[in-house]
């Protein structure tokens, strides 16, 4: 009888008692990694399958080709007919990131028990739960990665993927995406928030908010340029001569870079614009293309030559779309009219350096001779993107910081 009564409470200690912190991070890198693999394996399959119904090869040939996707939406790069690709399919690269993200947040409700509790970290408490949830979550993820290489490159066909390049990825997609999950999902994140200067919040939601802006106006240029060519899209499909479900297979892998021509075509409304192949300039003022392979998602690059006058105009939209998001970030925080301007102008700063960075990711190799220069013209998309986004949100914190300013004077002659 003793015993029986003493089972709940031991059982409610079982309960009470968290669970590893290095297990449940290391388990949530593993899967995050896992998630898009499997996807990518049985598309792979799948494709293997479609093109000639698995008369030639075997299954493995598909998840091989499945596995070296996924390592290439890490940077791996890979090697073609000798020639070498380190061209990113960012779109790969963003749902691996959202994987991290999804699994990451999890991680951080997991762990959120462990270490001390708010007011303990507010006296200054040393708190280790996020630093070690994050190490843990990369060591998971990245024996995944390194396993799925070694494997790849085993198997043959002289791909080469780039470990060394995959695992530098891994990491920068741990403290760019994971970290901050773990950080918002155990509570961290609104603890040091707290800590931070309200001006300082105000500045990274205008840089959060002006990024975003450039990003979606970036994207809806790509949309109607290809609408716009979309005949032609599809009759560099119909020259390959695919059936019905090659073609389906053949739109997957060119969407799976549509967010690196949507950064293309931000740098191209910046002004600089970037180059398809040597010796080739793809801009608001000046067009110069040379042989190009057929994808269907070049047939959204303008015609050769000098466009016309009205298309220089549209150099203006980041820094209106900048402004207007500025605007729309700063209006209801509670903040005076300098910090207001302060705020504004840093965060559109640090949206033009993002966006330089982003758009350094997108460009690469594509293969040989020309074809290894593709991508933005960095260095310049830098120079024009940091004021066109500084100026611009600067412009539109000034409109919020004049009302602050009128609203205080108005106080002052009222006293």
């Amino acid at each position: 009888m003793t015993s029986l009564l003493t089972r709940p409470d031991s059982a409610r200690v079982d309960a009470a008692r968290p669970r590893p912190l290095v297990l449940i991070a290391t388990l949530g890198g593993v899967l995050a990694a896992l998630g898009p693999l499997v996807v990518l394996l049985a598309v792979g399959v799948i494709g293997w399958f479609v093109t000639d119904a698995g008369v030639h090869g075997a299954p493995r040939d598909g998840m091989r080709m499945g596995a070296l996707a996924w390592l290439a939406g890490h940077g791996s790069g890979f090697t073609v007919m000798g020639a070498r690709v380190t061209l990113v399919p960012l779109g790969l690269t963003a749902v691996s990131a959202w994987s991290m993200w999804r699994l990451g947040h999890r991680v951080g409700d997991a762990v959120s028990g462990h270490g001390p509790d708010a007011d303990r970290i507010s006296d200054g408490e040393r708190d280790l739960t996020v630093p070690t949830a994050v190490a843990t979550f990369f060591a998971g993820y990245a024996v995944v990665a390194v396993v799925v290489a070694t494997l790849a490159a085993g198997a043959g066909g002289g791909a080469d993927p780039s470990v060394p390049r995959v695992l530098a990825w891994t990491l920068a997609m741990t403290a760019l995406v994971a970290a901050p999950a773990i950080a918002v999902g155990s509570g961290r994140a609104a603890i040091w928030a707290a800590f931070a200067p309200a001006s300082v919040r105000a500045g990274a939601a205008v840089a959060r908010a002006v990024l975003v802006a450039l990003l979606a106006v970036s994207a809806v240029l790509f949309v109607v340029a290809f609408a716009l060519s979309f005949g032609d899209a599809a009759t560099m499909t119909a020259r390959l001569h695919p059936s019905p479900s090659e073609a389906g297979l053949y739109a997957l892998v060119n969407a799976a870079f549509a967010p690196n021509a949507v950064l293309f075509g931000g740098s191209w409304l910046l002004g600089p614009g970037f180059a398809v192949g040597g010796a080739t300039v793809v801009s608001p003022s000046v067009v110069v293309l040379g042989p190009l392979p057929v994808v269907p998602l070049l047939a959204a690059l303008p015609a050769v030559g000098t466009p016309p006058g009205w298309v220089g105009s549209l150099v203006v939209l980041p820094s209106v779309v900048a402004a207007v998001a500025a605007h729309r970030s700063l209006r209801a925080r509670p903040l005076t009219w300098d910090r207001v301007a302060l705020a504004g102008c840093g965060g559109g700063l640090v949206a033009g350096v993002a966006f330089a960075v982003l758009a350094s990711l997108s460009g690469g190799a594509a293969g040989p001779g020309r074809m290894r220069f593709v991508g933005p013209f960095v260095p310049d998309v830098l120079v024009h993107a940091v004021p066109a986004c500084g100026v611009g949100a600067l412009l539109g914190a000034s409109l919020v910081a004049l009302q602050l300013w009128r609203s205080s004077r108005l106080v002052v002659d009222e006293d």
